[in-house]
Formats: structure tokens, sequence, C-alpha cells
């Protein structure tokens, strides 16, 4: 089968390198002018004239990249399928739309105000209880479009700064760790789903997810499974999904965002899972038994950003696997992953340092159970 991806970068690729074994084939519509895939076949159409050469030549599409614009997305479901649908993108690529949904389906979120003035900022701030976070409605995405606001007088600063026509402010969380959940639906309505992975951040931009966590409730996990299955099915969803959440020092879950494609804190199941995310989205979207979700070990995805480290040193770490972008080098450019294998979460967070040392721009790793852990074994 030959498939349709829109967007041309490294989550598209590897979704073609987890299709090819699969006999499947990709074509890929670049619309930004910059495509990364450095594989399969790739179509740059930034002013949609080739539309009709991608459509004839796949048989259904997909997405590597949620930021489309929806009518595009529309237009193409009137042709060859699509999945996910332009529905999740629409709800997606709209976080007062996103909260909406949230909101009705009973999905916990922390308070936010949605503000279209400068002066709505600052009282939004005043309300809710500084720090918060506001955050473009459309558009942001790695820490772009947004500000931290430390006292309601930086509001006039952040709405020109973020310079938006409308935002969502949101209450900081008192979190002990961002948490997500990506699970699978495939097309009769069947869904699977991963161990939670714990996930830091540094400046917004995702740097380590570790999944299982040896920490982690079953009730937790419970939890976040119906969260997304709500999801799933009240969009009568196929293929891969993610929902990151805030884990709160009582337990409870609150929804931050959903990302309807397959997602950087799922990199560690090509390595650490029976079923990688990539595969499994494959096998939803046409129409396949959807694979084992199980982790085979602790694993954890070591992010390579901006600069890239010795390739033979960081391979020298036992049951490591380098993913490389075949990226050129840039502050801030996600230029490729490492996933760490080990048998215990005590040798797997010795190997994440170790790792983290050799990478020149890669923060300190802590993740919430380090301390407990290393003082319990």
């Amino acid at each position: 089968m030959n498939i349709g991806v829109l967007g041309a970068g490294q989550l598209g690729r590897m979704l073609a390198l987890a299709g090819y074994p699969l006999a499947n084939r990709f074509t890929f519509l670049d619309t930004t002018g910059h495509p990364s895939a450095g594989i399969g076949e790739v179509m740059i159409d930034t002013d949609r004239k080739h539309l009709d050469a991608f459509l004839a030549k796949v048989a259904l599409v997909t997405y590597e990249f949620e930021h489309l614009p929806v009518s595009l997305v529309q237009a193409i479901e009137e042709v060859k399928p699509v999945f996910p649908s332009s529905e999740a993108i629409r709800i997606c690529q709209n976080r007062a739309e996103e909260k909406a949904l949230f909101d009705r389906l009973g999905i916990p979120t922390p308070a936010y105000r949605l503000v279209e003035h400068a002066d709505e900022l600052e009282a939004a701030a005043r309300e809710l209880g500084c720090p918060v976070v506001a955050k473009s409605v459309t558009e942001g995405y790695d820490g772009k479009g947004q500000a931290v606001l430390r006292d309601p007088a930086e509001a006039a600063e952040a709405w020109r700064s973020i310079n938006h026509p409308r935002l969502i402010v949101e209450a900081f969380v008192d979190f002990v760790r961002e948490v997500s959940i990506i699970a699978v639906r495939g097309r009769e309505g069947e869904v699977v789903f991963y161990p939670m992975a714990e996930n830091l951040h540094v400046d917004g931009i995702l740097r380590y997810s570790l999944a299982p966590m040896p920490d982690l409730d079953d009730e937790v996990q419970q939890t976040a499974e119906g969260y997304i299955r709500t999801l799933l099915d009240e969009l009568d969803y196929v293929g891969v999904l993610t929902l990151e959440l805030f884990q709160t020092r009582d337990g409870r879950l609150l929804a931050n965002e959903m990302a309807p494609r397959v997602h950087n804190s799922g990199h560690w199941t090509m390595d650490g899972a029976v079923t990688s995310q990539f595969e499994n989205h494959l096998r939803a979207i046409q129409g396949l038994p959807l694979g084992d979700t199980s982790a085979r070990q602790p694993t954890c995805m070591v992010n390579v950003i901006g600069q890239e480290g010795d390739p033979a040193a960081i391979l020298a770490i036992h049951d490591a696997h380098l993913h490389r972008y075949d990226k050129s080098e840039r502050p801030g450019r996600k230029l490729g992953h490492v996933n760490l294998l080990a048998k215990s979460h005590g040798e797997l967070l010795e190997k994440v340092h170790a790792c983290a040392w050799l990478l020149p721009e890669a923060p300190e790793p802590r993740f919430s159970f380090e301390d407990e852990f290393r003082q319990g074994n």
C-alpha cells in the first residue's frame, strides 16, 4: 500500500521506517518547502498545485504534523480516507476547542481563562493567581507562543511578545511530574494503551521520556486510560493519540494537551516496547490487528537537541540505540534521539546520566522518583 503522509519531518521518516517491513510505500506532501524526511518520495507543494498528483499516488492519507490547514485535510477527505480525521486536527490546533472538549467529557484540567486583550490577560492573572502561563490559542508548540507571568503587571509585555489575538491563560499546577499516555485505536474501535511515561521538559522542549515508571500506581494508569479512551471514542479516532498530563502531589491527573499523531514522548517504544507507536499507527490506519504495547524493559528516550554527540561514544553504552534524523545542527533543533534499555531502573538511571554527559546541550536529568528510588535501592 502506498500511504500518503502530510508533512515530511522526522516523524514521517520514522513512520516510513516502521512501514517498510509491512511492504508499505510512502509519499510525503510537504507544505513548508523545508522537508527533512530524507526517505520515500517527497512532493513539495507550498501552493496546492500538486495535490491532485499526490492523491493519485496514495491509497490513504495520514499526517505527522497537525499544524496543517484544516481546509486542506477536509478537501483530501473528499477524495481519500484520512486517519486521524480533520476533526481531530481542528480541535488539537485550537487550545480553546481542546479545553472545551476536555470540559465536556469530564477530563480535569488546570484552571484557565480565555482572553482577547492585554487588560483581560492582566485580570486573568490576578484572578487565577500568579504565576500563570499564557499561550496563543493556535500555532504554538515546543514552547513557542507562550510566556510565564510572575506578576499581573507583566501582562502588557507578555501580550506583545506572544503577538496573538487570543490567548489561553492557565494557572500553575503543583505537580510532581509531567506524564503522557499514548493509545492506539483501530478502524473497528479496538484500543490498546502504552505504559505511561514521565517526561522532562526544558524551555518547553521535551528532553527525556522514561517508561514504565517504577512508582506508578495501577489506578493512575487506569485513570489515564479512561481519559484517553473517552477522547478516542468521542472523535471516532483511528491511529495514535497522545495525551499529556500533570500528576499532582495528591495523585490526581490534569490534562494539559493532546496530539493527534505519533509523539516524541513515544519514541521509547521503538526499542523498548513489543510494538512501536509507529508500527501500531500504521496497523491501525490500514485496518490491521494492533500489536502488543507491553514494555520489554525499563527504557528512556534522550532527545538530541542542537548539537550531536560522538555516535561511537553513545553506542558504546550497552543497549543504547541511536536514531539520527539526518539534519544539520542548529540551536534548539531536534537532531535525533537515543533509546536506552536496562534490566532495572537503577541501571537505567546510570545509563541516562552517562548518555546526557556525552551530549553537548543535554540538561541534567532529574526524574521525580530518582532520590527515593536510589535510597530504596
